[in-house]
């Protein structure tokens, strides 16, 4: 495996979209093309006290900084690493009587490395700062708004003897902020814990059906090959989930990163066909139908979500089955409104220990994803594993250990092996093998065995279900 340093890249202007980045060497898929640390980064404003302010791992105990009372740290070398970028605010937060938000603080970050350092190059940097696009004249008049609170909040908590900036040069790093900023998630990937700016990372382009991923591991963010790339060969990656029809991709992208995608799957519309599927043969519905089915998918999805908030999660189940009763008869198995219900009741049901069922409906959602996402998407990969995981504790073991197979292949490209999720899945993936050679051996002395060993040992509980989406690498404020 390839493991490339900034040399292996180059930045360079495309026609169309402004500067790229392409590759100057070879890479094969599970490359590493480059690591990047932030430039700055905080956690969430929501976080603050249960995510180490220097590496965002999550931990139970924390130890508080004794001065300003507000940033946590693992221990004490986390304390000193972050002491660097962790001092002006910390006394700035003294003074200012609390901490500001995440969007200011990471503004203030920005700046007061820029008055240690300058704008210019960083070590190791591609771009600088300046450099780096802010799209401000493209903001709508909400905006510009909040631009305007963010400044002036800003300038409140900005101490008197810290270098003194221009309100234009503001406006320009909240906006790269607002259009350049990449989530940080947790140690395991699965929920995302803070913000950061990533220069290098800020270069590359979107493309729908990208040759690269992100991945924030061990403090880094990594830039991953997802198929083979050549030299000189443009480097790619999917601001949006590709789980959307063109049209709405393309809102998207122009809503929030203020550019129209002219990729080849937008311009040709390829896969929307799957995407909107609807059953064939003797019993097509009409046009009409198949328009109150998606209304009344798109209505239920509301009131799931209000279920969600509220942990109703049996209401969510009653509102999924009676959803589907209508979709089945409609739309085709790869039809994202029914996706969509089945990818959330699987995990609710899996939630509540109801795996029998649960594993039904994973199944269901796997096989359509297969026919949409990449082969080497990091949402396909997840959400194998959680089908996998759903059907081992339904006692499916072979259909169960093969979806763990499958996602630790899709997961060791996406994540890389050192990633604590893909170590996670490969040990699953040992223990589903050893109980599958025990299954195959004797069926019955297995099930035998599963039974006394589920009476013993209350069985794993799966987390509780999110109301949010896995997290996005490409942070966005709402």
């Amino acid at each position: 495996m390839t493991r490339g340093g900034m040399e292996s890249v180059e930045v360079f202007t495309t026609e169309s979209k402004g500067r790229g980045l392409k590759a100057q060497k070879e890479f094969l898929p599970g490359d590493v093309i480059f690591a990047e640390p932030a430039y700055a980064a905080v956690v969430f404003d929501s976080l603050t006290h249960v995510v180490c302010h220097t590496c965002f791992k999550r931990q139970e105990r924390l130890h508080r900084c004794g001065q300003c009372k507000f940033a946590y740290y693992c221990d004490r070398t986390c304390q000193r690493d972050a002491w660097l970028n962790h001092k002006n605010e910390c006394s700035a937060i003294k003074k200012h009587g609390k901490a500001p938000t995440e969007n200011i603080r990471l503004a203030a970050r920005i700046l007061w490395r820029i008055e240690r350092e300058g704008s210019g190059l960083s070590e190791n940097c591609l771009v600088s700062i300046d450099d780096l696009q802010n799209h401000v004249e493209s903001f709508d008049e909400e905006e510009k708004k909040d631009l305007r609170v963010d400044v002036e909040n800003f300038l409140e908590f900005w101490p008197a003897q810290s270098q003194q900036f221009g309100m234009q040069y503001i406006s320009h790093i909240f906006g790269v902020i607002n259009c350049n900023a990449f989530t940080l998630s947790d140690q395991r990937g699965l929920q995302a814990v803070g913000v950061g700016i990533f220069p290098n990372l800020c270069q590359a382009n979107h493309d729908c059906w990208p040759n690269c991923t992100v991945i924030f591991n061990n403090g880094k963010i990594e830039l991953r090959a997802l198929s083979k790339i050549s030299p000189g060969d443009e480097l790619t990656v999917s601001y949006v989930d590709f789980l959307n029809v063109s049209e709405e991709r393309q809102k998207q992208l122009k809503k929030q990163y203020y550019f129209d995608c002219t990729c080849e799957h937008c311009k040709k519309k390829i896969k929307d066909d799957l995407m909107l599927a609807v059953k064939e043969g003797d019993n097509k519905p009409s046009a009409e139908t198949v328009k109150e089915v998606i209304q009344f998918s798109k209505d239920t999805l509301e009131k799931i979500n209000k279920a969600r908030l509220e942990g109703t999660y049996h209401e969510v189940v009653k509102l999924c089955r009676e959803c589907l009763k209508k979709q089945e008869p409609v739309l085709g198995d790869t039809n994202i409104y029914l996706l969509r219900i089945l990818s959330i009741v699987s995990e609710v049901l899996s939630y509540l220990q109801m795996f029998e069922e649960a594993a039904g409906y994973a199944k269901r959602m796997v096989d359509g994803y297969m026919k949409i996402y990449h082969p080497n998407n990091a949402q396909l990969g997840m959400a194998v594993m959680r089908a996998g995981v759903t059907h081992w504790h339904a006692g499916l073991i072979e259909a169960g250990h093969s979806m763990i197979c499958k996602a630790y292949a899709i997961l060791l490209i996406t994540h890389g092996p050192s990633h604590p999720i893909t170590k996670d899945l490969e040990v699953m993936r040992v223990q589903t093998e050893m109980e599958l050679r025990m299954f195959q051996q004797n069926e019955f002395m297995y099930y035998k065995m599963r039974e006394a060993a589920l009476k013993n040992q209350k069985i794993q509980v799966m987390p509780e279900p999110s109301n949010e989406a896995p997290p996005s690498l490409f942070h966005k404020k709402e």
